[in-house]
């Protein structure tokens, strides 16, 4: 198996040892989104679908010649941008507000969370100010139903109604008239099923108009394909009844703003016509009034006898003259209206009959702009830049028509004057006719000319009465707005797997992270990636109640100091000397030195080998303790150094269950241990016990606290250096062992990992063999 695979196995290793870590934030994670879901708000959507029709679709009746013609779209899509701005203007969204009353909103309040009652709210308030005030007021009230008639009202102070006593409360009946900062309100119930029932905490809440039209506005999604007249729109809420009114409310809106302005331009047309109406009846009045006396004072009376001497040649021309004059009258009439300067109304009035195309087309482009900028000034100020252009654009239209009106005159005038003589020179043809008769003629041929006019006119206003009541809505509805009420936000199945995400990366996250910062030892490939020191074996973590191996042990500790017997005898197989003298050392203090040192002599012992173990680390002892004997002697080792009267056989302490282990206690701690440990009497000590003993395991100080150690290391003829896994620190241990082996300071220094432990970090080995091994793998280790 190569080194990728190794390091790729222990990382995995390393996740599969903390999957109870991992598994606890899975389910906290779940169980967090499970409650997340029960209390969340949902998002609903809702969706309509309508057609923006031509401005010929709108009518009921079009003409051939407005079907043929270009419509609404002939412009570019850049009317349909338009259009979906007027339909999400804060115009027709202020109105959809007050119209559905979004800005009176009913919640009941529970424990954890508030439900919003859109439909069949259990309460309703009527104010008794008016809407212009109501629709700026900006509070909550806090009612809590005491019984089928009565009422708690509290004060909007942050609280919600549960947390309250009903001592705070103001007592009230439904239908009381009650006082507030904005006006008078009442509060009814509704009734039947939907009726407010005793205890229940009710919140109204009342916004302001604008408030709500800023809220609204931008959730009114509206998309649409290039070339396309069809317009989709969407709007997301947590109540998807709402959000269908809305969408609805927001196509009958608009319906209504573009039939107002097509009907405001009838209307002018209208108005126009009516007011030359009255002026050309009285006209014709004077007329009728003068042919009338014309005829009283000279007898005329007998008229029709006279008619063959006219020729039809004067008939033609005389309808070209009347023809003519009432093209100069139109065009008096409408130079006139744009000189009007005190018009409620910039519309121009169109299709007066002026024969000519530009004068027609020109007052269309004009009223369209008028609209279009009067629509925009609903929601906009003159200081726009839109409105400006308009404005320009308005002006420059009113001088290009009233340059073509003055042309358009002077060119009628001429026509007229030369029908007019060539009418003089028809009736010089009639030198017979008397001149009371010729008078006739030219009062009759007044009354002629008023008379085509009126009924013209007449004509006119009929056409824009029948046309006022044609126009319809200019969106048709293709679906009208709907919801599958099933709600988009949170989606539980995202919810759920970003659950499990978070659950699985938090731990893992944190486990990488550890492992990224951890500088402890944990294995042998820690140490040999750090030191070049020889590795002699490691020590699996035991509880701590079996500190002690026994003579039959099958456990992995024992089977663990068996092997670094093992190791031990093939590394010294080559010495002369009959005595064995290991000592083991550490870095520093709690590595498990005196725990190595006892149970290493204990599991040599127990292969009838004598042994000597001496407990040199006079400053802490601990191999008194581990063994759980008292000495047999009250003396000790710094008693033998200290007094050279003491042989080395009066401080040996023998063993009561195991003949082949003696133990030399520390005796009483000094206050100089370095002092005494370089007196000859250590070499006394050594001299004495060679070959009466095939091992001589001595427990050191810390190595990197102390010089004891190394004052001695010149009898070793092993070092041992105890490495504690998950505890040293790889640089304390590289800054103090490294040198010591180098430098030889420790004659042949070996490392021993002590307390590897594979369950919590994936590191270690398994130890035991055959029927007594009662060691079971985890589950995770068959990967």
């Amino acid at each position: 198996m190569d080194t990728s695979t190794n390091e790729l196995k222990k990382t995995l290793d390393i996740y599969l040892s903390k999957w109870k870590l991992i598994l606890f934030f899975v389910i906290t994670a779940i169980v967090l989104a499970y409650g997340y879901l029960r209390y969340t708000t949902y998002l609903y959507q809702a969706s309509a679908t309508v057609k923006i029709k031509d401005e010929q679709q709108s009518q009921k009746l079009p003409s051939m010649a407005e079907i043929t013609s270009g419509g609404l779209f002939s412009g570019g899509a850049n009317k349909i941008k338009d259009e979906i701005e007027v339909m999400t203007s804060r115009t027709i969204i202020a109105n959809i507000v007050k119209n559905l009353k979004l800005n009176i909103r009913y919640y009941e309040q529970g424990k954890i969370k508030e439900m919003e009652l859109y439909e069949n709210a259990p309460i309703k308030l009527n104010f008794f100010a008016s809407d212009s005030i109501v629709h700026k007021v900006d509070t909550t009230l806090f009612i809590k139903v005491k019984s089928q008639s009565e009422f708690l009202m509290f004060k909007d102070n942050g609280k919600s109604i549960i947390e309250r006593d009903d001592s705070e409360g103001k007592s009230f009946s439904f239908g009381d008239r009650i006082k507030t900062g904005f006006g008078d309100l009442v509060i009814v119930p509704n009734i039947g099923k939907f009726a407010p029932h005793k205890g229940s905490n009710l919140k109204v809440s009342i916004k302001p108009v604008t408030s709500m039209v800023n809220s609204y506005q931008p959730a009114i999604l509206t998309s649409t394909v290039d070339g396309s007249s069809v317009i989709k729109l969407t709007l997301k809420d947590n109540i998807p009844n709402r959000a269908v009114d809305i969408l609805n409310q927001v196509i009958r809106e608009y319906n209504n703003d573009v039939i107002t302005d097509k009907e405001d331009v009838i209307k002018v047309t209208s108005d126009f016509i009516n007011n030359r109406l009255e002026l050309v009846f009285k006209e014709l009045e004077e007329v009728d009034f003068t042919a009338e006396q014309l005829q009283k004072r000279n007898n005329l009376t007998a008229l029709g006898s006279q008619a063959n001497i006219y020729l039809e040649s004067e008939k033609q021309n005389e309808f070209q003259i009347n023809n003519t004059a009432n093209t100069i009258q139109l065009i008096d009439y409408l130079r006139q209206e744009l000189k009007e300067k005190n018009k409620n109304s910039d519309l121009l009035p169109s299709n007066l009959g002026i024969a000519d195309a530009n004068v027609n087309q020109v007052t269309k482009s004009h009223n369209e702009l008028v609209a279009q900028r009067d629509r925009i000034l609903k929601n906009s100020t003159e200081k726009n830049p839109v409105v400006i252009n308009l404005n320009n654009q308005i002006d420059a239209l009113k001088n290009n028509l009233e340059s073509s009106l003055e042309n358009m005159k002077k060119t009628s005038e001429i026509t007229l004057t030369s029908l007019t003589k060539e009418d003089a020179r028809i009736r010089g043809q009639l030198y017979s006719a008397p001149t009371k008769q010729r008078q006739l003629r030219d009062i009759e041929r007044q009354q002629n000319i008023k008379e085509s006019l009126y009924l013209y006119l007449l004509e006119k206003r009929e056409e824009s009465a029948i046309s006022l009541g044609m126009f319809t809505a200019n969106a048709k509805v293709i679906d009208t707005a709907y919801s599958t009420y099933l709600p988009i936000a949170p989606n539980k199945m995202i919810t759920y797997l970003a659950a499990i995400l978070l659950g699985l990366m938090l731990p893992i996250g944190f486990i990488y992270i550890n492992d990224l910062l951890d500088t402890k030892i944990h294995d042998k490939d820690d140490l040999m990636k750090l030191l070049t020191i020889p590795y002699i074996g490691d020590i699996p973590m035991t509880s701590k109640k079996t500190k002690l191996i026994n003579k039959v042990d099958y456990s992995a500790k024992a089977e663990a100091f068996r092997i670094l017997r093992s190791n031990i005898d093939f590394l010294l197989k080559d010495q002369v000397a009959k005595t064995k003298k290991i000592f083991i050392t550490s870095t520093r203090a709690e590595e498990g030195k005196s725990h190595t040192s006892t149970n290493l002599a204990s599991s040599i012992s127990f292969s009838e080998k004598s042994v000597l173990l001496i407990e040199m680390d006079i400053r802490v002892p601990k191999i008194m303790q581990y063994l759980k004997e008292k000495p047999s002697t009250s003396i000790g080792l710094s008693e033998f150094l200290a007094d050279k009267t003491l042989k080395p056989c009066q401080i040996l302490n023998k063993l009561k269950d195991n003949e082949f282990l003696d133990v030399i206690a520390s005796g009483t701690i000094p206050p100089n241990p370095s002092e005494l440990l370089i007196s000859e009497r250590v070499q006394e000590l050594f001299d004495y016990f060679e070959d009466k003993y095939d091992y001589i395991i001595v427990d050191t100080s810390a190595v990197g606290l102390v010089s004891d150690t190394l004052i001695i290391s010149k009898f070793a003829d092993m070092f041992i250096y105890v490495v504690s896994a998950d505890n040293i620190d790889k640089r304390q241990l590289v800054a103090v062992a490294k040198p010591l082996f180098e430098d030889h300071r420790l004659p042949k220094m070996n490392l021993l990992l002590n307390g590897t432990n594979f369950d919590k970090k994936g590191y270690g080995y398994g130890y035991g063999y055959g029927a007594a091994d009662s060691h079971k793998k985890k589950w995770y280790h068959f990967i």
